[in-house]
């Protein structure tokens, strides 16, 4: 299976759990994954079912996975280098002001059904991401000075992109799935693109260039893919591409199952939970497996505070729990109340590190290493809380806000993750000794984004976002109208001038083309964040790769899958 960093920050692949979906889109003549011989077929499992098949639309890796084979975009991401390769464009090069980047086109890309690849694909793609009618988190790392890429075509295998000025991160960012305009224009020209391609759009009508089509979608089951034998990349020796015919992603309810899948055999790659590491290290003759440390995970984990006034201000009445949510000694008080080193020893059996920033320390470039973490100590965030004016004054338990309100909320995350299951029930107790009274449940994939991105009904989550080596793509996530900036998203203008703040700061990072100055930039973000904690960072768990001796090519890194097109089983 292809793993890549998508262009922008996803819901993290381990926030899915079993989707409630009950639809089944089915291409006739499959069989299903157990009736195939082995061969050439690799098999994985998640416990996510996809939310999209629309890759302008996806916000969760889970709906990113399912599709990741199918469509590809103008440069890939080398995980040895962390440099952006060539990939549906040839080269790209800039004019000399750097306010244009012109891509040039492979000639020998088809799309499922026959068609050529050609430059309208590219500039409809564009046209989609940028439409109103169509909400994507794309827009927000390709919008320049408030303004789109404009986009036009000298030839049918050329690409101009003109910048309102010079783009530092546009490398970083270009590297969205591109559309077949045949397919998708006239929805897109009628207004109706957003509901093209849900999951129970037959999988023969998506229509990519990747190497794998999708052969069949049957939800809470697993998603089929067989190879494209129109493939145009080809090996250094000129034979055809991928190796693998065949791919599965099994959809299986837990975490413990998707273990036991991989320890009877059934799947072939396993990202082991922490727990798991060490009997698989002492299972690895018996089960002819590999169990390799890629590094710490890239992407962060945090808990946030919803503080959007559609969910707290109503009929003209202010709910106390958003003035809670925006008090930053209340805030202060909870970081100080996270026992992040006894998470990597109970849930992440010491597999991992405490975390600070939102950005990995993988991230070489732009980890900012002058963080001063919030310690541990209850006794700090009681005395935070009681200057602050939460006090229980009553006897019964349960601190009051200076105006008599009980200090009291929800706290989700997503159901079948033990890991995280089980630091919300660290949370729940050391926040229940500080006399907040916290309900604590946590809840499928499906109702747990349609909270965050929809209904806006949660008070408290703990949940992760994917990481990548261009800060700039999280800005979908940092910027104050962005849609996944979850405490208020979609703002039409900053609702506190820190938010504002880090609006100018996100412009003036994509503006900087001197390394070292735009590095200092995003440190300062970082500094914003750890200050004024709409995010409070918990650990960072150290990554582990399972897989059976007998797949060869195998090469996964911290940032990714290395040429996962030359993976193939020994015969």
């Amino acid at each position: 299976m292809r793993i890549a960093l998508r262009a922008v920050m996803l819901l993290a692949l381990t926030v899915g759990c079993q989707s409630s979906s009950t639809s089944t889109a089915t291409a006739p003549a499959v069989p299903s994954p157990t009736s195939v011989p082995h061969g050439q077929r690799l098999s994985t499992a998640t416990i996510a079912d996809p939310k999209t098949f629309n890759p302008v639309m996806v916000t969760d890796s889970a709906s990113s996975a399912a599709i990741g084979d199918l469509f590809e975009p103008l440069v890939r991401l080398n995980p040895r280098t962390t440099e952006q390769e060539p990939f549906l464009a040839e080269r790209w090069e800039y004019n000399e002001a750097g306010t244009e980047c012109t891509f040039f086109l492979r000639r020998d890309v088809r799309w499922f059904d026959g068609k050529p690849l050609t430059a309208d694909d590219v500039l409809f793609t564009f046209d989609a991401i940028y439409d109103d009618r169509v909400p994507n988190s794309n827009k927000y790392t390709l919008t320049v000075d408030g303004k789109r890429i404009e986009v036009d075509a000298p030839d049918p295998y050329t690409v101009r992109l003109r910048l309102p000025r010079p783009f530092a991160p546009l490398i970083n960012t270009i590297g969205v799935p591109i559309l077949p305009k045949h397919i998708l224009g006239e929805s897109l020209a009628q207004g109706t693109f957003a509901q093209q391609w849900g999951i129970d759009t037959p999988p023969e009508k998506l229509i990519g260039t990747g190497p794998y089509r999708m052969a069949r979608y049957t939800p809470a089951q697993y998603v089929q893919f067989r190879r494209n034998p129109d493939y145009w990349m080809k090996d250094d020796a000129g034979h055809p591409l991928p190796y693998l015919e065949e791919q599965t992603i099994r959809i299986v309810p837990n975490q413990d199952t998707m273990y036991l899948k991989f320890l009877s055999g059934e799947t072939d790659i396993h990202n082991p939970r922490p727990e798991e590491v060490p009997d698989l290290r002492a299972r690895v003759a018996a089960l002819n497996i590999s169990v390799r440390e890629t590094g710490l995970d890239t992407g962060s984990l945090f808990v946030t505070f919803n503080r959007n006034p559609r969910r707290y201000e109503k009929n003209g009445k202010r709910d106390p729990r958003l003035n809670w949510f925006t008090d930053k000694q209340f805030l202060r008080a909870l970081a100080h109340s996270i026992d992040k080193q006894s998470m990597v020893t109970n849930c992440l059996f010491g597999f991992g590190a405490p975390a600070v920033a939102d950005i990995s320390p993988e991230n070489k470039l732009f980890y900012n290493p002058n963080l001063k973490d919030y310690d541990y100590n209850l006794d700090t965030a009681r005395a935070i809380l009681t200057e602050a004016g939460y006090v229980d004054r009553d006897g019964d338990g349960v601190i009051e806000d200076a105006t008599g309100n009980p200090v009291e909320f929800s706290l989700h995350t997503n159901s079948g993750n033990q890991v995280r299951e089980k630091m919300c029930s660290m949370l729940k107790e050391d926040w229940t000794r500080l006399g907040i009274k916290v309900n604590y449940r946590p809840l499928d994939f499906t109702l747990l984004v349609e909270k965050l991105d929809t209904t806006f009904d949660w008070d408290a989550i703990l949940i992760g976002f994917t990481g990548g080596i261009e800060p700039h793509n999280g800005a979908n996530l940092l910027r104050s109208n962005g849609n996944l900036h979850m405490w208020n998203p979609n703002q039409s203008t900053p609702a506190t001038a820190w938010e504002a703040a880090v609006d100018r700061l996100v412009e003036e990072g994509s503006r900087e083309l001197n390394v070292e100055k735009r590095r200092a930039i995003y440190w300062r973000i970082q500094d914003i964040l750890h200050e004024e904690l709409p995010m409070i960072q918990t650990v960072r768990q150290r990554q582990f790769t399972a897989y059976k001796n007998a797949l060869l090519n195998f090469e996964p890194t911290v940032w990714g899958v290395y040429r996962p097109e030359l993976m193939r089983f020994a015969e």
